[in-house]
């Protein structure tokens, strides 16, 4: 039998999730568990690259497990990443085959550090933001992962991720580090609905995101009151409204209702309101069922962290392993595990 390929990912601990999260890049870890050896990171220690709440950071860790969970990812297969010190360990490590140069052309630490609103020198920049794309090739490689899923926007993390393993690689003389390859699947650009120029996200107002948990009301409302059209839309161009109502019903699964409303379209004959009611009925059947589940976990979640701390665990023993030969080969002093 095949040995089967590993895929890393990760996601940071900021809160419930939303249809964003969840259409761009849980659903496809579900799906991937039944090919891939995967590994699923919580990763408490990207979080705290910015300003945060030590006790809100604990308590959003463990709502995203049991969300986590809810929505189908296997609990074998998560971790939390301050529960794996080597990640730390190996990202120090990995300082010292990374280029400063380099570093200061990533783009989102580029993004994150402005702040308009800010005078330039009243700004904290913490250096772990400059220096989390380290940690970040850190977590994959310490598994060796094959693949990462990864959108358009994190290229350039795993080249560099890349980069430093073939910089290892070289200077031990060996080829130790596998090096990482991006999967790419057909991932939904999920806009705000009420400003669908914008990308679904909490930190733009509740109203620009739909939690992935919501009540059923709630959501209604807010697929019935989204924009489809600011116009500005070029004549005979779908506006991205629409465009995003329809990535929503695709995405949900309802394929049949995609077509037929789709045919209605370019037939000039769609009713924005019918498509709005395939929409919202759409995605209350599939949170309907997300709540449901994540309802049922609240009578064992004493049970569930223990799990997630034994798989942490269990997990943590490729990462000792993979430091330890890492150590080897860099001549740093080591211990036997």
């Amino acid at each position: 039998m095949d040995t089967k390929k590993t895929i890393f990912s990760g996601i940071q601990p900021t809160g419930n999730m939303h249809l964003g999260n969840y259409f761009g890049a849980i659903q496809n870890w579900v799906r991937l568990q039944a090919q891939y050896d995967c590994i699923y990171a919580v990763v408490d220690y990207h979080a705290i690259t910015m300003p945060y709440n030590p006790q809100k950071l604990r308590q959003n860790v463990w709502n995203l497990i049991f969300d986590l969970v809810a929505v189908g990812v296997d609990p074998d297969n998560l971790l939390i990443q301050s529960l794996v010190p080597e990640h730390a360990e190996l990202g120090w490590i990995f300082n010292c085959f990374s280029s400063y140069g380099q570093l200061t052309r990533m783009t989102q630490f580029k993004d994150k550090s402005k702040d308009s609103e800010t005078k330039a020198e009243d700004k904290f920049i913490s250096a772990g933001l400059f220096d989390y794309p380290v940690l970040q090739a850190a977590d994959i490689l310490i598994y060796q992962a094959d693949y990462v899923p990864v959108g358009k926007d994190q290229e350039q993390h795993l080249e560099l991720t890349r980069n430093i393993a073939q910089r290892f690689n070289n200077q031990v003389g060996k080829d130790f580090f596998v090096l990482p390859e991006t999967l790419y699947t057909e991932l939904p650009k999920v806009r705000s609905t009420n400003d669908p120029k914008r990308k679904m996200s909490k930190s733009a107002g509740e109203k620009h995101y739909i939690a992935l948990f919501e009540e059923e009301v709630r959501l209604r409302k807010k697929i019935r009151s989204a924009v489809t059209d600011s116009g500005d839309t070029p004549e005979g161009q779908m506006s991205i409204g629409v465009e995003n109502l329809f990535n929503l019903l695709k995405a949900a699964g309802q394929q049949e209702a995609h077509q037929g409303l789709m045919d209605d379209y370019h037939n000039d004959a769609l009713k924005y309101s019918d498509l709005k009611a395939a929409v919202a009925d759409a995605l209350v059947a599939l949170t309907t069922d997300f709540r449901e589940r994540r309802a049922a976990l609240n009578s064992r979640k004493k049970e569930l962290k223990q799990q997630i701390k034994a798989s942490s665990a269990a997990i943590r023993k490729r990462a000792q392993a993979t430091v330890k030969e890492v150590k080897e080969l860099a001549g740093l002093s080591n211990v036997r595990f």
